[in-house]
């Protein structure tokens, strides 16, 4: 069994922690007050540049071919840097990749370079509703042809990056009699589509430079050659590309994790109390060790699903595993760490605060934990 890196999956994590270092964490902080979009598409741009936007792609398409595990790796630098252009680099790269697995050679050719090279700040999934979140498969969103179109009507909620996607990947009833979940269809759809409208962006907790937004659909007219797939074959679509963006939202919450461990770590070391550093207690030992233990391990799960993936094998059951596994450890990581920094540790004077905020989502978004533990127990029992 070797553990070891290829010397492009090191280049790749070497380079996403230098610019995580350089570009990203100077500029977080702003982010999370002012959401000051230029900056954060600025970012986007960069990373695009460097080969971050299509890091599973097919260099024919203008991407970096280097595969789930350097994906993996630079999400987790990135997350060390910056949650909200992590987020969106993440969701970006898996529109890309949904694409590529299923797209026409024409849909390849036309989005996939835009998206890799920046010109498309970002791309989106549309698949949330009011009332299908966990259960996906409840959408209203419908969509019927007309012609050589298709009217899509209905709304989705909690979008990533909507305000300034160059492409959506929006999923739509197309057979309302089909049981639930054979008569889905997904959809490529351009903003600028007539009938389609980015709605508010939502007031979150964390991750603030990250739009989160609504999407509507009065009568909007998608070409009929903008279906992505089959027809009536999206929900098991949105089921394949999930895994993969679990193994993408893991390894961000594992660099969130790390940054606030690295940050209490370091103010143990300096902060005096009983005439020596805190970090002398064994109180505080115990707290450092057991979260980056639990770091740690969440990184071999994640490296494992990410692994399997590149051998072209199932991985709902590892990309599940790894994601619930890795968000929840983040999210203690990030609380121990608000605890040893005590009273500073809950003011915006240090980054603990936003690194908690930012963590929490993780378990909620791209599959809840509770839903990741059914998939394993769904997996584990077949």
């Amino acid at each position: 069994m070797n553990f070891e890196l290829t010397e492009e999956q090191k280049i790749i994590q070497d380079t996403a922690a230098k610019f995580a270092k350089r570009e990203l964490e100077p500029v977080a902080a702003e982010l999370d007050q002012t959401k000051n979009r230029d900056i954060l598409k600025s970012n986007l741009k960069k990373l695009a540049e460097l080969g971050f936007m299509g890091l599973n792609i097919d260099p024919a398409y203008g991407g970096t071919g280097a595969g789930a595990v350097a994906f993996s790796l630079a999400m987790t630098e990135l997350g060390r840097g910056c949650a909200s252009t992590a987020v969106t680099t993440s969701v970006t790269n898996m529109v890309a990749e949904v694409i590529q697995v299923v797209g026409t050679e024409e849909q390849k050719q036309k989005y996939i370079p835009p998206i890799c090279s920046g010109e498309y700040p970002a791309g989106s999934f549309g698949l949330t509703e009011t009332c299908a979140g966990s259960d996906p498969a409840s959408m209203r969103t419908s969509a019927v042809l007309d012609g050589n179109d298709y009217i899509l009507n209905g709304n989705k909620i909690f979008i990533t990056s909507a305000e300034y996607a160059g492409v959506f990947v929006v999923w739509a009833v197309t057979d309302k009699d089909a049981r639930k979940g054979k008569g889905i269809t997904a959809f490529l759809v351009e903003p600028s589509f007539p009938g389609f409208t980015v709605g508010k962006d939502e007031k979150k907790m964390g991750q603030h430079a990250s739009s989160t937004n609504e999407l509507l659909f009065e009568n909007c007219r998608v070409p009929r050659e903008n279906v992505l797939g089959k027809v009536n074959d999206g929900f098991r679509i949105a089921a394949a590309e999930l895994a993969g963006g679990r193994i993408g939202i893991g390894s961000m919450a594992l660099g969130i994790g790390l940054a606030a461990m690295d940050c209490a770590t370091a103010y143990a070391k300096e902060r005096i109390q009983f005439d020596k550093p805190i970090a002398n207690l064994q109180a505080i030992q115990w707290m450092i060790a057991d979260n980056y233990t639990r770091l740690e391990a969440a990184q071999l799960l994640l490296m494992r699903a990410a692994f399997v993936k590149d051998q072209g094998r199932h991985y709902a059951k590892e990309a599940s595993m790894a994601k619930v596994y890795a968000t929840e450890a983040a999210n203690k990581a990030c609380y121990d760490a608000i605890q040893i920094l005590g009273g500073y540790g809950y003011t915006a004077d240090f980054p603990v605060e936003r690194h908690a905020r930012d963590a929490r989502i993780t378990t909620i978004y791209e599959g809840t934990s509770e839903i990741q533990r059914l998939i394993v127990a769904r997996e584990l029992l077949k």
